[in-house]
């Protein structure tokens, strides 16, 4: 019997039929994505790929309180389930009460669609993109540069059940496109990213001519120290440091003095003053072209997320409000603990500073600094301070009057995304941006350009 020949819905009822524990959660993602990659101004491969993961949440209840057993497998049968089932509940047996434990989700109305046919990808998906694509190959070639990248398309329904009655249904898509321009002799890197749900707003053509005026601006090459340098962060970057901080907000780990979000003395820094600008920290599953999951799906307890929230609904939250912060993400259980709201987390995050200028009329505003194209290999130092270490690529640029007169080398950074918040001189329009270091597991999110007066450039970095 083929995995999808039994609808997503009809797996996750059979699921929770079999299930003896005292409380069950079925998750049942039923993932198809389509991709095309090139490289040297020419398409080299595409594919597109279907499956299923069917995760099941058992919970027993013990004399010292709930534990949960979660088993997960891919490409799951309706013969496969009883034995799933079983092995799910052996876990929740055999694991002492769970720390998180809490009494399932219950009373959220049935989704509209639980019961209907798994939304799905194609190659259809780049219908205009690719064509597009096509031009700009020729146009690079003109021009004497080449093209290498990849697109990517993937839509997840997501159904969970439970034994409390939840019937919920989410379809997520998300889509990446990724483009480098590189000189004949690779001495010159560019790129550029885009965050989509549908190829219908990429524009291959304008992101080529981009990294086109950024090969020209590396013809000039200077060397620079290492130092601390007024620099313009784009909104990738920014958003790549953003999300590390969502990431290490948790409500838990800072009550407990463990992170830069901790109180000295005790206690957490909600309500601290982070930042003079007005800048708004926020995570919103409605919000338009970033839309995501408007319920928890938890495959997994963490620091951060519990089985036992699964359902829970997601709403929009400020995280920090003109500067002060508001909220730290917590689950059920962890807000027992600190005495904060429960506040699940979106996944997706947007930075808005007040800003309306471009990326460009800052560069024009500028003296003389740096600009920077993206960050890479970021890497957590100190979780006390929240200081991050990592590298510039594909692009550093020196601007002098208000121009970009050049490129100057790669550098390696040390500085906290929480101690920025306090130094940045001034931001720009948000804009929706693909996070080049996350895009594997974090793509919504809007950002704007930042200007940091001091960004420390620790030393000097050989990579293009």
């Amino acid at each position: 019997m083929s995995p999808r020949s039994t609808a997503p819905h009809e797996i996750v009822e059979r699921a929770l039929a079999l299930s003896r524990a005292d409380g069950c959660v079925v998750i049942a993602d039923e993932e198809s994505s389509a991709n095309l990659r090139w490289a040297g101004n020419a398409l080299t491969t595409n594919g597109v790929t279907r499956g299923r993961t069917l995760t099941v949440i058992a919970t027993v209840n013990g004399s010292q309180g709930a534990a949960s057993g979660v088993v997960s497998r891919s490409a799951v049968t309706v013969d496969d389930l009883e034995p799933l089932v079983r092995a799910a509940e052996e876990a929740a047996r055999a694991a002492g009460p769970a720390e998180d434990a809490q009494p399932l989700v219950e009373g959220t109305a049935h989704s509209a669609g639980f019961t209907e046919p798994p939304a799905e990808t194609s190659s259809e998906v780049f219908g205009s993109f690719a064509p597009a694509l096509g031009e700009s190959f020729a146009t690079a070639r003109a021009g004497g540069r080449q093209l290498y990248g990849f697109a990517f398309h993937s839509v997840t329904s997501s159904y969970l059940g439970s034994s409390t009655g939840l019937r919920l249904r989410h379809d997520q898509p998300t889509g990446t496109m990724e483009l480098n321009a590189k000189s004949p002799d690779r001495s010159r890197s560019a790129w550029a990213g885009a965050s989509t749900r549908d190829f219908k707003d990429v524009d291959p053509a304008a992101l080529d001519a981009e990294l086109a005026q950024r090969l020209v601006w590396a013809e000039r090459r200077v060397e620079l120290p290492a130092g601390r340098y007024e620099t313009l962060l784009p909104p990738s970057a920014v958003a790549d440091l953003a999300i590390y901080q969502l990431w290490s907000s948790g409500a838990r780990d800072a009550a407990e003095g463990r992170t830069v979000f901790s109180k000295p003395g005790g206690g957490t820094r909600v309500g601290e003053k982070l930042s003079e600008l007005p800048l708004t920290l926020r995570s919103d599953p409605s919000a338009p072209g970033l839309e995501s999951a408007p319920f928890v799906i938890a495959h997994a307890s963490g620091d951060e997320s519990s089985v036992f929230d699964n359902g829970l609904p997601v709403g929009p939250v400020e995280w920090i409000r003109d500067g002060v912060l508001i909220r730290l993400p917590t689950t059920r259980h962890s807000a027992g603990l600190t005495g904060l709201p429960v506040t699940p987390t979106a996944d997706n995050l947007i930075l808005d500073g007040g800003g309306t200028k471009s990326l460009e009329e800052m560069v024009a505003a500028t003296g003389r600094g740096l600009l920077l194209t993206c960050l890479w290999y970021i890497r957590e130092v100190d979780p006390a301070t929240l200081l991050l270490t990592g590298l510039t690529r594909d692009g550093v640029y020196l601007v002098e009057n208000g121009e970009v007169t050049g490129a100057v080398n790669n550098f390696r950074f040390n500085e906290s995304p929480v101690d920025l918040l306090g130094r940045v001189a001034e931001t720009g329009r948000t804009e929706r941006t693909l996070p080049r270091e996350w895009s594997d597991y974090f793509t919504r999110a809007a950002a704007p350009a930042m200007r940091i007066p001091d960004f420390n450039m620790s030393s000097v970095s050989q990579g293009v």
